[in-house]
């Protein structure tokens, strides 16, 4: 299992086939161009080729060998490079200087798209010094207040992500503000049901959820040791379920900002993963990003 995230720029395997809509953008030019120089990718540079050529040279960055596609229109770069996956060309997408929605628009197209039955969702993995392993947060950047079957699928997602970095039993927290069930608030019903989910296999093997957990009780031995809580899910969880994206958003930034963590995100849900990044990240969190995007098709594709 993978604990931390600088061990997955290392690890050995096929170079996943990358295409990256509106790849006129230094930070993801810088990143895309170093993932291939360690052996993570293959990119497919889609978008304008003369801004593009005009940020490698200032950057001093070596394009010449990739594939490019010469596209200056944003929403025709963003089917290209979803057709490309669809169509088995390119193996996951990477955004880049194009509008998330615009992005989306395609992704979920129903003629050509990469829409399937599950949720699309955003999954964070973070490395804290102060944890003893990998966190993977979900999902605080793309549904609002998630249904009790959209957080089902929420879970899904984020279990094939820990899979793919080599976790075999996923231990899952479904969070809310206390640990007892309370009719009042629909996040501790929800969690309860999830963890009967659970309890019932239908999450697969190897996967456990607890709930309701408050953040310290899925993080801390020594919280669930003062509150008298036990299971195997206190302070040892993998996937931190949040009941809604302010309370995933508030972690996520606590943990960046105010913890020093390196991070990596991902969407799921779609027929293949999506690297999407803030504009605000940095070039490793865009790296890192571009290499679990990576891990995670060759898993899939494996599983297939």
């Amino acid at each position: 299992m993978i604990e931390r995230l600088q061990d997955i720029l290392s690890v050995e395997g096929d170079k996943m086939r990358l295409a990256v809509v509106a790849c006129q953008d230094e930070d993801v030019l810088d990143a895309v161009v170093e993932s291939s120089r360690l052996g993570i990718s293959e990119p497919i540079l889609i978008g304008s080729k003369r801004e593009t050529e005009e940020i490698a040279e200032r950057l001093n960055l070596d394009i010449s060998e990739f594939e490019f596609i010469d596209e200056t229109d944003i929403s025709a770069a963003a089917e290209i490079g979803v057709r490309m996956v669809s169509e088995g060309k390119a193996d996951f997408l990477m955004k880049g200087l194009v509008d998330t929605a615009i992005l989306l628009k395609a992704v979920l197209n129903k003629d050509w798209g990469l829409r399937t039955d599950s949720l699309l969702s955003h999954v964070m993995v973070y490395d804290v010094e102060t944890y003893h392993k990998l966190l993977y947060l979900t999902d605080g950047g793309m549904n609002l207040n998630p249904s009790l079957e959209e957080k089902k699928k929420i879970i899904d997602n984020s279990v094939t992500v820990a899979k793919a970095m080599g976790c075999i039993n996923v231990k899952v927290a479904a969070l809310a503000a206390k640990e007892k069930v309370n009719p009042k608030m629909q996040a501790t019903v929800d969690a309860d049901e999830l963890k009967k989910m659970s309890i019932a296999g239908l999450f697969g093997e190897g996967v456990i959820v607890e709930g309701p957990l408050a953040l310290d009780l899925a993080v801390s031995k020594e919280a669930a040791k003062t509150k008298k809580i036990d299971n195997e899910v206190v302070g040892d969880a993998d996937i931190l379920l949040v009941p809604n994206i302010e309370m995933g958003n508030g972690i996520g930034k606590t943990i960046t900002y105010l913890a020093n963590g390196k991070s990596a995100g991902i969407i799921m849900g779609a027929k293949a993963p999506v690297v999407l990044v803030s504009r605000a990240d940095d070039k490793d969190t865009k790296l890192y990003s571009i290499a679990l995007g990576n891990m995670i098709s060759r898993y899939t594709n494996n599983m297939a």
